[in-house]
């Protein structure tokens, strides 16, 4: 069995859901088909479980090591590191011409999954060079292109993205880096940055930092903040690579991703720190979220990444721990030891999974399918359309995606029981190294506070409404399924409730009570991915009857016993049967809640702001 990714599931959405072979039809894509599609997830697949999983368990042990002002990777990591470098797998998604393959993002988004679920903490180091170097190529000048961008997207030279100071982090305007203006047009860089992953270490020669700095003289707060490119080392006149007064000052020592590295980085400490502007000054912000929309929704995969292999994980032990006798004899001294897959707190515990992996990985995937729709829109309407969408889902994706994978995780190890608990079986790690995702790239406060107080007012909330009218036609179809009936019925009351909540907060944030919504704005989010999820798993059962039912048809299999025989022999019939079970397990078990969700947010309930500081806890 398998152990990281579900690959039937993912070609189920790939291929089913999403249709992405549609995508061919398009000038960007037509060069390629589901065989060169399939063949490039075999091949990700391959490395994935020969170099990338083989030194996630001892990098974890390892971690990396601060050793005189370098820091030193777990040597695991190199072989795997430069495995994926000579696949070209960094700029698989971006065009030939920065030496990329070209290929659709959705079908990226894929690999990443398998690369992450193998090790995310290896992964990180070049999903973060993809981010800097999307941003070079977008806003840096040719010149600059010229030295870098290539290399970046080869993964020779790796990338940053630095944003955090010690007094500044998620309250970025109050940064006090500075960049002074040369006569050359560079800037001298003068400050300190925290929590930067990546920022310093020993697979590539150098490493490139996108830094938020103000320019003297810039207004106060966001609106003064610029976006820099800052090499460790700078390439000078001659093309000789010369040290640019970065360095690094220490490293964390975390709960998890032990084998990713997280740096305090100095810059300009000898006043000899060079930086260059991208874009335009005082836009840095704006520029940044534009590598931040690309981070947020790498985050939300992380959390799919870990999932899935600890889904896979407990799924196999499930299978092997013989423990306990079947439930109807559990009483009988006497009766044959199960399987603990036969008990049904662990089948539950498995379908929990099982739903949100599922949904999780439909959704993600989505988001990445509107990136490749907005390349190939014929229309500046239709292309505003998929980015409207690609807006509202990131939140989504990186808030839902992060707390769900963990909480996946955590059944994982109470299905492990004891074993889980023990750094011996790999889903101890799986939920150590999947917490911080809920924490960096933005909080999911924080993304709650971008889905309530910015997605919904763009346009008087034309985002949602698109959103509403886009799943509208898909539900159309699915309504005149007699057998899924209960399961619509569900998800439009579902839907309502969230209806319901969105029109509470707009009413409240025009009157002095503006508070409410902010304080509920992580509830109203959870709500949102309750039913954007449903969304998807329904979707999912609906196009799973239609391929069970021909099945049926096929085998002449008529009556409930017949079928049933059917289903524990037939392995196609058998995943179609699960994708419903799937769909009909998150409608009763989560979407059901979505009314009492809604209830307790629009009480109005404003104890946790009215309650005095010494109220929680007398010091």
């Amino acid at each position: 069995m398998k152990l990281l990714v579900d690959e039937r599931d993912v070609k189920f959405v790939l291929y089913e859901q999403l249709r992405i072979e549609e995508l061919c039809k398009a000038p960007l894509y037509e060069e390629f088909s589901r065989e060169t599609f399939d063949m490039v997830f075999d091949q990700a697949e391959k490395l994935a479980e020969k170099e990338f999983y083989p030194a996630n368990a001892p990098g974890d042990r390892e971690g990396c090591r601060f050793d005189g002002g370098r820091v030193r990777v777990p040597a695991a990591f190199q072989q795997a590191y430069q495995r994926y470098c000579e696949g070209e797998w960094l700029a698989m998604g971006d065009p030939p011409e920065v030496g990329g393959q070209g290929l659709p993002v959705v079908l990226t988004n894929a690999c990443i999954e398998l690369f992450g679920a193998a090790n995310w903490s290896l992964l990180m180091y070049p999903g973060l060079t993809h981010g800097a170097a999307r941003l070079l190529q977008r806003f840096g000048s040719p010149e600059l292109q010229e030295i870098y961008l290539n290399k970046m997207f080869s993964g020779e030279w790796s990338g940053t993205m630095c944003l955090t100071e010690s007094g500044a982090g998620s309250d970025v305007g109050r940064l006090t880096t500075r960049a002074v203006r040369m006569e050359d047009g560079a800037f001298r860089i003068k400050g300190n940055k925290i929590f930067i992953s990546a920022g310093m270490h020993d697979l590539t020669e150098n490493i490139l930092h996108m830094v938020l700095a103000r320019i003297e003289g810039a207004p106060a707060g966001t609106r003064g903040i610029s976006i820099f490119l800052v090499p460790r080392l700078r390439v000078d006149e001659s093309g000789s690579l010369v040290e640019n007064d970065v360095a690094c000052t220490g490293i964390e020592h975390k709960m998890g991703i032990h084998g990713s590295a997280t740096c305090s980085l100095s810059f300009g400490e000898n006043d000899g720190c060079v930086g260059y502007l991208m874009g335009e000054a005082n836009k840095g912000m704006r520029i940044m979220f534009e590598m931040m929309n690309e981070a947020r929704l790498f985050v939300g995969m992380q959390g799919l990444c870990h999932g899935s292999s600890a889904y896979l994980h407990a799924l196999q032990y499930a299978k092997e721990r013989v423990q306990g006798a079947p439930v109807e004899r559990m009483k009988d001294p006497e009766a044959e030891r199960v399987a603990i897959i036969e008990h049904p707190d662990v089948r539950r515990m498995l379908l929990f999974m099982k739903s949100s992996t599922e949904g999780l990985r439909a959704l993600l995937y989505l988001a990445a399918y509107c990136v490749d729709r907005m390349r190939i829109a014929e229309s500046k309407e239709e292309r505003e359309l998929y980015e409207g969408y690609l807006d509202l889902l990131i939140p989504i994706c990186k808030s839902v995606g992060s707390d769900l994978g963990f909480r996946v995780c955590e059944t994982a190890v109470q299905v492990h029981g004891g074993y889980g608990f023990i750094s011996e079986y790999p889903v101890e790690q799986m939920l150590r190294d999947c917490k911080i995702a809920s924490i960096y790239e933005g909080t999911n406060g924080i993304q709650a506070l971008d889905l309530v107080g910015r997605k919904l007012t763009i346009k008087r909330g034309q985002l949602l409404k698109n959103a509403l009218k886009a799943s509208e036609q898909i539900l159309s179809k699915i309504r005149k399924n007699y057998r899924l009936r209960e399961l619509v019925q569900i998800y439009d009351e579902a839907q309502e409730s969230l209806i319901q909540v969105t029109k509470f907060f707009a009413l409240k944030s025009m009157t002095d009570e503006f508070q409410v919504p902010v304080l509920y704005a992580k509830p109203y989010l959870d709500l949102f991915g309750d039913v954007a999820m449903g969304f998807m798993l329904i979707w999912q059962a609906y196009l799973a009857d239609r391929r069970l039912e021909e099945i049926y048809r096929d085998h002449h299999v008529l009556d409930d016993a017949a079928r049933a025989v059917l289903l524990e022999s037939n392995k196609s019939a058998a995943f179609y049967f699960g994708k419903i079970a799937s769909a009909r397990f998150f409608a009763n078990q989560v979407m059901t809640q979505a009314k009492g969700k809604a209830r307790g947010i629009m009480n109005n309930d404003r104890s946790p702001l009215e309650i005095p500081v010494d109220g929680f806890a007398l010091g």
